[in-house]
């Protein structure tokens, strides 16, 4: 409870510096320096100041209670869910947008409605000897200072709920373990946030000292042509303020906004995967100094992804290598085996995509041979029935393996061809005894470059046949054990 505390002194101290400067002491200092009238009518004007303020802050003090509900819901309990963390957390946020409403609502009307119904009395019963247009400068008056206080207030407030935010989040991930963020929401643009802010810095002394000068001049002896010839030249006056103001607001909201843009169109594509782009240094500021930061981040992850890639390559080719080293004669045939099925891959067209997950699948298309006993596996003659129904296990085994690596998603694709490649495109193939279109594409590539390499390679009974020879055997089991357009996309990939 002690930051809740200290955010609601320090909103408190905000609120009372804010209408310390923009009521007391701007209205005070321009009320007494423009009014001449007597001390017992100034100090009738205060006392009705007072009494309006009284008013205000009573008004505001029922709006800030609804406002503050969702934080100090939070904070009363000892584990708030997580739904009612990220309330707090929004509101928490939302916070400097609502010190603007309750300054520019509770406070100024609860000032100004009582004010001027106090002073339009005082007025009518002889209180005070004021002109009655007054109480009609007085409220646009007002509006100038509740502007001018909305802003300091907006401000202030934004610095006073950064202890807080950072304190929900915490509260976040000790008792839910997630990060609470506004995933991206926009509560007040940048561009409204400057154009406004750069208006009022602009506009708000001009108007001032214009109906200031307006109450000066009101007082002076046959003032009527004097204030006439004033408003002429006040109203050019005026004119090209606001338009300076609202042309250098636009400008600087301008200049602030472009490179954030530019910098959230090059993250969106870095999210998307792309860690070759680079963000533009276009600017001479302190967003160069961003920029070089997000561009020098986005190529240290660019290097660890070619690293982690590499380390992936590696991890496949070893557990290949090290399947292929419990046989001399059979050493390199899942490296030859991969080579082939990116052959026929590329042949048929497959995206870079699928052409990777292909050469990782053959990799690792005879992982499940781990599971089998070396006397089963290493026996020079003809395997009894028992001993191949064993061999025949191994795509089903080498599929459980690869089922164990976690992320799963990583393994997914490569666990249809590392089952199926076995399959014959007859149906005769196992484990599933599955048939032509209904054998995954990745086992019936593999099945024609597991075949090749089998054929051609030397083993301990046998010599490697002529290539001739077993691209002629691929050839006349097109359609029966291999699917035919792999066959002939492997004959003539192998032949250029």
């Amino acid at each position: 409870m002690l930051i809740y505390r200290k955010f609601l002194r320090d909103l408190l101290r905000n609120y009372m510096m804010g209408s310390g400067i923009a009521v007391l002491v701007v209205g005070g200092v321009i009320i007494s320096t423009t009014l001449t009238i007597s001390g017992a009518e100034m100090l009738r004007v205060f006392i009705i100041m007072i009494l309006s303020l009284c008013v205000m802050m009573f008004a505001e003090f029922l709006i800030f209670r609804r406002h503050i509900g969702p934080i100090r819901e939070m904070m009363g309990q000892e584990k708030p869910s997580l739904t009612t963390i990220r309330a707090a957390y929004l509101q928490t946020h939302r916070f400097p947008a609502l010190s603007v409403m309750r300054i520019m609502g509770p406070h100024f009307l609860g000032l100004s409605i009582p004010a001027m119904t106090m002073a339009s009395l005082g007025i009518a019963w002889g209180w005070l000897t004021l002109p009655a247009f007054y109480i009609g400068l007085a409220g646009i008056g007002a509006i100038l200072i509740a502007s001018m206080h909305a802003l300091l207030e907006f401000f202030t407030t934004a610095q006073a709920i950064r202890p807080m935010l950072i304190h929900i989040r915490e509260l976040g991930q000790q008792i839910h373990g997630e990060d609470v963020s506004l995933d991206g929401r926009v509560i007040v643009s940048i561009q409204r946030k400057f154009q406004l802010s750069a208006f009022l810095i602009g506009t708000m002394p001009l108007f001032l000292f214009s109906l200031a000068t307006q109450i000066r001049l009101s007082t002076s002896v046959d003032s009527s042509q004097l204030i006439a010839d004033y408003w002429k030249w006040a109203a050019i006056i005026l004119l090209l303020g606001v338009g300076f103001s609202s042309l250098g607001a636009r400008l600087l909201a301008s200049d602030i906004q472009q490179p954030i843009e530019d910098l959230h169109r090059v993250m969106k594509q870095v999210q998307s995967g792309d860690l070759k782009v680079r963000a533009s240094d276009l600017y001479s500021d302190e967003f160069s100094r961003l920029i070089a930061g997000f561009n020098h981040m986005v190529k240290g992850l660019d290097a660890r992804e070619k690293m982690n890639n590499q380390l992936l390559q590696s991890y496949y080719a070893t557990l290949a290598a090290a399947l292929d080293a419990r046989d001399a004669y059979t050493a390199g045939h899942s490296t030859r085996v991969a080579k082939y099925s990116l052959l026929i891959g590329q042949a048929v067209d497959l995206s870079e995509q699928e052409l990777d997950w292909l050469y990782k699948t053959a990799l690792l298309h005879d992982i499940g041979k781990i599971g089998v006993r070396d006397a089963v596996l290493l026996k020079d003659g003809r395997l009894t029935d028992e001993e191949f129904e064993q061999i025949k296990r191994h795509p089903d085994l080498g599929e459980s393996i690869l089922k164990q690596i976690e992320p799963a998603e990583a393994m997914a694709p490569l666990l249809p061809g590392v089952r199926s490649h076995h399959e014959r495109y007859d149906g005769a193939g196992y484990p599933d005894g599955l048939k032509g279109q209904d054998i995954p594409v990745f086992g019936r590539i593999i099945a024609v470059a597991d075949a090749f390499d089998a054929m051609t390679s030397d083993r301990p009974y046998r010599k490697g046949m002529p290539i001739q020879k077993a691209m002629a055997i691929l050839a006349d089991g097109k359609g029966s054990q291999w699917d035919p357009r792999f066959v002939q996309g492997f004959m003539d990939a192998y032949k250029a």
